[in-house]
């Protein structure tokens, strides 16, 4: 079976006065189906740049992205908007959710943009707001939500459209330690309920713990073979990793 997703010697660089400075280095790794994968690096490693390449919302300088086989890369605007609707889904640090809207409208609208009518999806949406403890809160706005409810309702969008690829730009960095877990837990729980394919990044050892497999990204560089394979790690584990590999 083919990967969910697969990075093939990925380099972005951006122009600094004049020269080029690369951001990302031949970045090559793959995700298997269903599984729930961690990308652990600090701040200005470059995760937000390939993840945002690997969602199709920018394009690398070399290399390509597949997603099931078909490469976003090389796609034309058209086409890798179409890609991103159907396949994939995505979490922002900052929530994004629209501030007019309830709950409800805001896990809604991903489908509304697609032209689907959201009562077909009924039974998706319920199971979604249990999973997500959201079913209380249907109908509130937004500025009345706590920091995790607002990204577990930003979780319930990126899922309404049931897309096999779900990625995470630093879901719990606006969060509270605790309601972190809590986002954490749940995205294990979708990898394990509705075999979605997630990668999540993160700088916090803990979170990259929760992974089946956890990446360094360091510099703009990923060695495959640095990885921890999860199933009972720590965030210890993780931390003597970065210390093992100076990072």
């Amino acid at each position: 079976m083919s990967a969910a997703l697969e990075a093939r010697d990925v380099y972005r660089f951006h122009d600094v006065d004049g020269h080029r400075h690369p951001v990302l280095k031949a970045i090559s790794f793959s995700l298997e189906r269903g599984t729930f994968t961690t990308i652990m690096g600090p701040s200005g490693s470059g995760k937000s740049t390939l993840l945002h390449i690997l969602a199709g919302l920018d394009t690398p300088s070399a290399g390509d992205v597949l997603l099931d086989d078909v490469s976003i890369a090389t796609a034309d605007e058209e086409s890798r908007t179409r890609l991103r609707r159907e396949r994939i889904g995505f979490i922002f640090q900052f929530f994004n959710l629209m501030p007019d809207l309830t709950v409800e409208e805001n896990v809604q609208l991903p489908l509304l943009i697609a032209g689907l009518d959201p009562a077909r999806y009924r039974d998706r949406i319920d199971e979604l707001f249990d999973l997500l403890r959201l079913q209380d809160l249907r109908n509130r706005a937004p500025r009345r939500l706590s920091g995790g409810e607002m990204q577990r309702t930003s979780i319930a969008r990126a899922l309404v459209t049931e897309p096999p690829l779900l990625l995470a730009d630093e879901p719990t960095g606006n969060l509270s330690s605790k309601d972190g877990e809590t986002i954490v837990k749940t995205l294990r729980d979708v990898a394990d309920r509705f075999h979605t394919t997630v990668l999540l990044v993160t700088h916090n050892p803990r979170d990259a713990a929760a992974g089946d497999r956890v990446l360094f990204l360091h510099d703009g560089q990923m060695n495959p073979e640095h990885a921890l394979i999860g199933g009972n790690l720590s965030a210890a584990d993780v931390f003597r990793r970065l210390q093992e590999l100076g990072i």
